[in-house]
């Protein structure tokens, strides 16, 4: 597992980002990376822990800690740090089918728990996987790789996303021939147009699905199903189904004025201005401009920060996030400790360019929205808010309360809803009898990925609820999995 003593004899250090006023001109990805020497003393830092947590994907306490993936990460570490960069590559993807994409959005889970990080920081895995998967495709290790035989299965794996593209290519792989449908007119679901190009340019994705299309697998886009491609003609035309198309129902807020004119959802902003950008760069204006705008951002996830970054690119007047809950603290509390996924506060890439452009993070804490005011043409024109301070209520839990002469009003010509995703759309759940959970998710047993409907599998956010990209890998290989054992019998797949 790398150097004994590598994280004594070197300290953690990560490539800089690209300048954030810089960046701010391009829509290109912000991360850079080190030289092949100081990845290889990067990764010399995997100490031999004995039993290392990175990979585990166990959930302690009601959180992550480690890989959802079980990524061989000590192998891959100690390969890099021989110089065995092909070899690595092959650990690497034993386990993760697509790397170049969780090294790119993955909030690296497997740091928050490496042993090295109790000593003194983290192994750099993520940007040590960046390195390694874009040199086995610089050096045409990514060759295509078709099965040796088919089984004249036939899978229709529906939605594109992370859960969808992981589940279709572990099918591929076993010789099962895979139809991919997506709606929308690109492959890749979340991916593509739910995380802005700076930080996962849409040319890896097209990457990828250009090897799997030389691989065997079957891609249709533009094809809403239910509506264009009837759902029972898939049990006439497929062996079986795999349900993919995530979580994609926004949450709403409803106060008043919520229906004034230039309040959005954030993916209707995010996915409209990367579908410009690849159409035209832009120059089509089919997309939601926040140009000399005031821009209030209700919602302080990773969703909230792309439309942070996306605005500023747009060249906004002002930019603000409001989170109704509190900052986090710096370190680790009482109640998140090691192996645990560390939630403390840090400042993601809109942040810091916010603050590189107008000196502050633009994150405001523990503010709650009234109400919207719109002007004499029914649109937005300001956001009124009051203050909160969170207090357990009779039975324990924390509920936020309104701080008595609080309010406050703020400027907006342009509001993003950031808050999340209540579950999946219903028509297809509905069409095919699917039965759901009290969350409506597709109802399928996390290992079984079974619905109620023979045949007929559920991945990813659609069934897991909203979560992260690499859990949706984790999903969607889980149900390929247990699909092929459904038409085969038994299966190799893990």
């Amino acid at each position: 597992m790398g150097k004994p003593n590598g994280f004594i004899e070197h300290q953690r250090t990560l490539p800089l980002d690209r300048d954030p006023l810089e960046r701010l001109k391009d829509w290109n990805e912000i991360h850079q990376q080190l030289n092949e020497e100081d990845l290889r003393k990067q990764a010399s830092r995997c100490m031999d822990c004995g039993t290392p947590f990175c990979h585990t994907g166990l959930i302690l306490n009601g959180m992550i800690s480690g890989c959802p993936n079980h990524n061989l990460i000590p192998e891959v570490n100690d390969l890099v740090y021989r110089g065995l960069w092909k070899e690595a590559a092959t650990r690497l993807l034993k386990i993760n089918n697509f790397p170049e994409f969780t090294c790119r959005v993955c909030p690296a889970l497997c740091e928050g728990a490496c042993t090295a990080g109790l000593a003194t920081e983290p192994v750099t895995t993520r940007n040590i996987e960046c390195a390694v998967i874009e040199k086995a495709y610089g050096n045409g290790w990514m060759a295509p790789r078709p099965p040796a035989r088919r089984t004249g299965k036939k899978v229709a794996v529906i939605g594109s996303g992370p859960s969808g593209l992981a589940c279709a290519d572990q099918l591929n792989k076993v010789g099962h021939w895979i139809t991919v449908f997506e709606r929308a007119d690109r492959i890749g679901g979340l991916l593509m147009y739910g995380i802005p190009n700076m930080k996962l340019e849409k040319w890896v994705i097209q990457r990828r699905v250009n090897l799997m299309k030389s691989e065997g697998v079957d891609f249709i886009t533009g094809m809403e199903v239910g509506s264009d491609y009837p759902v029972d003609k898939f049990f006439k035309d497929y062996d079986a189904i795999v349900l993919c198309t995530g979580s994609t129902v926004p949450r709403d807020l409803p106060v008043e004025g919520r229906d004034l004119k230039g309040i959005y959802f954030a993916l209707q902003f995010l996915g409209a201005n990367t579908r410009s950008l690849l159409d035209s760069n832009l120059s089509d204006g089919k997309f939601i401009s926040a140009a000399g705008k005031d821009v209030i951002v209700i919602g302080g996830g990773d969703t909230g920060t792309d439309c942070v970054g996306t605005a500023l690119r747009h060249k906004c007047s002002s930019v603000n996030q409001l989170e109704i809950m509190p900052r986090l603290p710096v370190e680790r509390s009482g109640d998140n400790p090691w192996p645990q996924f560390p939630t403390v506060y840090k400042m993601e890439y809109g942040q810091e360019e916010a603050a590189a452009l107008y000196g502050d993070d633009p994150r405001r804490y523990c503010i709650t929205t009234k109400r919207f005011a719109g002007d004499e043409n029914g649109r937005v024109k300001e956001v009124h808010t009051a203050a909160v301070e969170w207090h357990k209520d009779d039975q324990g839990r924390f509920i936020p309360r309104e701080i008595p002469g609080s309010d406050k009003i703020w400027p907006a010509q342009l509001v993003l809803l950031a808050m999340g995703f209540t579950g999946p759309e219903s028509s297809v759940l509905d069409q095919l009898g699917v039965e759901k959970d009290e969350l409506t998710n597709a109802k399928a047993e996390y290992g079984s990925f079974a619905t109620n409907i023979k045949g007929v599998f559920a991945a990813g956010d659609m069934r897991r609820g909203q979560s992260l990209v690499v859990w949706a890998i984790n999903e969607g290989r889980g149900a390929a999995r247990e699909c092929d054992r459904y038409l085969m019998g038994s299966t190799s797949l893990v």
